[in-house]
């Protein structure tokens, strides 16, 4: 049996699974909060108890041997620079320069390969989800942060420095909200899941009667994406209202992405996929009445297929590409 393991880092939350080189069979998928305020060393730590755990399950359910795991992908926010296995920056965690691959190897004592977080999302989708079979993809994820992933002519497509992709820090508005990211009027600061909170507790302070009141409770700092499309499934105006702008805002960026790349395929994953057709119509109806219509009829605007998983699986992708494993 040939293994290898794939871990998600996100901003909130890490997670890790076991696949099979062929990406049949995936084990012992399971996650953790990243809790990114102790500090870098002290998350990769975690991060190595997490994998220890995946490969402990991972034996227990299949009989394989340690011998069988042949490495660890890893994707991470914020730019990188992968041949180093480098996080040059990641906002959402507060990481300037860190050595993350050489830290994570030390801990496990396996080979460890990096990619963007967003880019093993796509690959992800790519591989085995929603834009299997696909040749040009653009992947976008959204959560606590937007990240974006490209395929152009079936394969991963880095740029020049390992920063292409980066859709959620393209500007929508000039003079917009201020980004984590330092810039103003990015996509992220308008659509990533804090960003759609924020803007849902805006319009709460003007009193309007909402279902938000009473699902965030005496709290409304802890108001989350996933409350305001809970009351928006549930026929809460204002709500619908929050998902609705969303919904330009991508569409928006999406219709930039089709006159760009002109892909097969642009797949929506993370937490936005929860909102369903409430968000994902209007997006298309926004990317439709802005890009050109060729690039418009040649395009699957989709949710990803995978969930939560989509990227521990591209995470796996990603080190077989660097470093092939027998299937």
């Amino acid at each position: 049996m040939h293994l290898v393991i794939g871990v998600d880092l996100g901003g909130t939350k890490f997670a890790a699974g076991a696949m099979t080189a062929d990406g049949r069979q995936a084990f012992a998928f399971q996650s953790e909060l990243t809790r990114a305020e102790e500090g870098a060393d002290a998350v990769v730590a975690r991060m190595a108890q997490l994998i220890d755990k995946v490969i402990a399950d991972t034996i227990a359910e299949t009989g394989a041997q340690r011998a069988d795991f042949h490495g660890i992908g890893i994707g991470a926010p914020g730019p990188l620079r992968r041949k180093d296995g480098v996080v040059v920056v990641a906002p959402n965690l507060g990481w300037h320069d860190y050595p993350l691959s050489a830290r994570l190897a030390a801990a496990t004592g396996m080979t460890v390969t990096l990619d963007n977080d967003a880019n093993c999302a796509t690959l992800g989708e790519w591989w085995i989800g929603a834009a299997r079979g696909a040749k040009n993809v653009v992947g976008i994820t959204i959560g606590t942060g937007i990240g974006g992933g490209l395929i152009i002519d079936g394969r991963l497509y880095h740029g020049a420095s390992d920063v292409a992709g980066e859709i959620g820090h393209t500007t929508i508005e000039t003079a917009g909200r201020r980004c984590t990211c330092g810039n103003y009027g990015c996509l992220e600061a308008y659509a990533s899941g804090p960003a759609i909170a924020e803007r849902a507790r805006e319009a709460l302070d003007s009193n309007v009667r909402s279902l938000l009141r009473t699902i965030a409770g005496a709290d409304l700092s802890a108001l989350t994406a996933q409350q305001v499309y809970q009351a928006a499934q549930d026929g809460d105006e204002l709500a619908r209202e929050v998902v609705r702008d969303t919904a330009r805002y991508l569409g928006a960026g999406v219709a930039n992405l089709l006159n760009l790349f002109n892909p097969d395929v642009v797949v929506l994953a993370g937490g936005v996929t929860e909102a369903g057709e409430l968000l994902l119509a209007p997006l298309r109806a926004e990317a439709r009445r802005r890009a050109f219509r060729p690039a418009v009829d040649a395009a699957r605007i989709v949710p990803g297929a995978l969930g939560g998983r989509a990227g521990v699986v591209g995470a796996v992708a990603a080190f077989i590409a660097e470093h092939p494993v027998p299937a």
